[in-house]
């Protein structure tokens, strides 16, 4: 568990580094997100963004089992 931990901890360091580089990426506006804008209201739901991340978050902690 210790070990999760501290990887886990160094992966966000480095994602908290490279985060302005990582803006730039495309994600965030794909086809299937939701987005409302009505007046002075705006709703945004990253449905197909999410599930990209899942389903790569899936393969990798997959992969890392085997």
């Amino acid at each position: 568990m210790q070990q999760l931990l501290i990887t886990l901890g160094i992966v966000l360091l480095l994602l908290g580094f490279l985060w302005p580089w990582l803006s730039q990426l495309p994600f965030g506006r794909l086809p299937g997100d939701i987005y409302i804008e009505r007046g002075n209201f705006s709703f945004y739901f990253p449905l197909m963004t999410g599930l990209l991340i899942s389903i790569a978050l899936t393969l990798l902690l997959w992969w890392l089992r085997k």
